[in-house]
């Protein structure tokens, strides 16, 4: 009888109403308010599809409004500076601040508690240098490639047109262009909001081939190299798998793929697109690299490499020791950790698979080294990467250059507010609905992501001027302090082993790397 109170309550009120309505009229206009409360119990009680809905008729609909606001209440009133995921307040404001250029400094100390476990810094020097500025460009390209290109160490990660709206692409590379900066297309393939900014562009090929693809999903040569000889194309990206969902393959909600889309991409309209696990063009490490190769042929000898998140270590190795076996080499291999993820992913594949980014970055880095071909191959860091620190701590465990997604996405306007796969983005940045895109301001939006990275590369060079340094390449894990559960510091060199140069053409090969290195093969995965 108590959980039904409040609908017994409106039945009674029904009942009242109707009674005093016999001796005034104007009470009948209250049954404009009453009657929808009753027919809602009646509903609720006989054919509500929630047990919560048939025990609590009508008051048992407010679990359900609370549950739909949950993220938020949890994002505004619950989480404190330094709680929140998959980013905190701390470091969504930094972003903010900086794309507006307004003043990032923070008064009466750290809110971070720098004696927590895990907790990581690097050490300053008392003879401070200033860093050289042109240190921020690194050159890609290796003895293979024709055309190589300065990059800066910092550009925009793989999103694809169909994950954001076509405002927000737009937005980011003409942002890329402002700030001298390069812009990752995503596998979603090269439309023509990547080329309405004009800034250099990345482009992915990803396992369903998406704007270079037949009919049948089979990879299109002559339409890749008509996109890949664009001037404003400067590098050539194959994904092998992504840290939100590795082995799965991209995921665009059917409600995101519009006419614009499945004609860009070449897939039917109104069905989800999720792309193979696994490329069709190659299913081993040597015939990866002979994909390499082909696609450089066909860029007309622009950089060519390929992204991965490290999974099995033995078939990375496998790739290594392809790279020995036939002589090619990528220009560049793309890191990415597990806790990268944009758009849409099934979560156990998000919460479950992968190695974090540390990980698996100083591990690619370590067996080129041991490989000898390290000179020869540029590192990029991808995965949940935010101020000048995080360019540090990538490239002092053997990065070149640095990516980043969701910043630049909060650069945009995104509130993280977590919808990125229901079309319904309240910031108009993950969405293909058109009215809400519009709120992403291009004009506007493409001067905040120039200078959120124009900021942030600044914080790099000025940490690594205090670290004593002159530019990034002086960096090694060393530098890195993390402190561990015993209560005292270890630096990243202490904590995972690094082959040495030239180890693994030897006999000899380190316990920590020995049976992966026995078990990988040039000739299968």
């Amino acid at each position: 009888m108590v959980r039904n109170i409040f609908y017994i309550t409106a039945v009674a009120a029904l009942v009242i109403v109707a009674l005093l309505a016999q001796l005034w009229a104007p009470f009948w206009w209250l049954l404009v308010i009453v009657v929808p409360f009753v027919a809602l119990g009646i509903f609720d009680i006989h054919w509500a599809q929630h047990n919560v809905l048939r025990n609590y008729p009508v008051i048992g609909h407010l679990r359900y409004a609370f549950e739909f606001i949950s993220p938020e209440i949890q994002q505004y009133f619950i989480e404190s500076n330094e709680s929140g995921r998959p980013y905190n307040r701390l470091q969504r404001r930094l972003v903010y601040a900086r794309a507006d250029g307004t003043i990032e400094t923070q008064p009466f100390g750290t809110q971070y508690d720098i004696l927590d476990v895990g907790f990581r810094r690097a050490s300053h020097s008392l003879a401070p240098k200033k860093a050289d500025p042109e240190s921020a460009r690194v050159l890609v390209g290796g003895p293979q490639c024709q055309k190589p290109y300065s990059a800066s160490r910092l550009n925009i990660s793989a999103m694809s047109f169909g994950a954001l709206s076509p405002n927000a692409i737009h937005a980011l590379n003409a942002g890329a262009r402002l700030g001298n900066f390069a812009h990752n297309t995503g596998e979603g393939g090269l439309s023509p909001y990547h080329l309405a900014g004009g800034g250099d562009i990345f482009f992915q090929v990803g396992t369903g081939y998406f704007g270079c693809r037949t009919v049948d999903g089979d990879f299109d040569p002559d339409k890749f190299a008509e996109k890949a000889k664009l001037d404003v194309v400067k590098m050539i990206e194959i994904k092998l798998s992504q840290g939100a969902k590795p082995a799965h393959g991209g995921v665009l909600p059917a409600p995101k793929v519009d006419k614009e889309i499945s004609e860009i991409r070449g897939v039917p309209m109104g069905k989800d697109v999720i792309s193979p696990p696994a490329h069709k063009t190659f299913s081993t490490p040597e015939g990866l690299l002979d994909f390499v190769v082909q696609l450089r042929e066909l860029s007309g000898g622009k950089p060519v490499g390929f992204k991965l998140c490290i999974g099995r270590k033995h078939e990375f190795m496998g790739i290594v020791k392809a790279m020995l076996k036939t002589g090619n080499l990528p220009d560049f291999i793309t890191v990415d950790g597990a806790e990268g993820g944009t758009g849409a992913a099934p979560v156990e594949f998000t919460d479950r698979l992968g190695v974090p980014i540390d990980e698996g970055l100083h591990f690619v880095h370590s067996c080129l080294v041991g490989a000898g071909v390290r000179d020869k191959i540029r590192i990029i860091a991808s995965g949940k990467i935010v101020t000048g620190f995080d360019m540090i701590e990538k490239i002092a465990l053997g990065a070149d250059m640095c990516n980043m997604a969701r910043p630049m996405m909060f650069a945009l306007g995104c509130i993280q507010a977590v919808r990125c796969n229901t079309n319904t983005c309240p910031s108009g940045v993950a969405t293909q609905d058109r009215k809400r895109a519009q709120a992403v301001d291009i004009n506007l939006r493409q001067h905040r992501v120039a200078s959120f990275h124009k900021a942030t590369i600044e914080s790099f060079l000025d940490l690594i001027g205090a670290m004593g340094l002159e530019k990034p390449s002086d960096l090694d894990a060393s530098a890195i302090h993390r402190r561990v559960a015993d209560e005292t510091e270890r630096t990243i060199t202490q904590i995972q082993e690094t082959l040495d140069p030239d180890e693994l053409l030897g006999d000899n090969v380190r316990p920590a790397f020995a049976d992966h290195w026995r078990r990988a093969s040039a000739e299968a995965f």
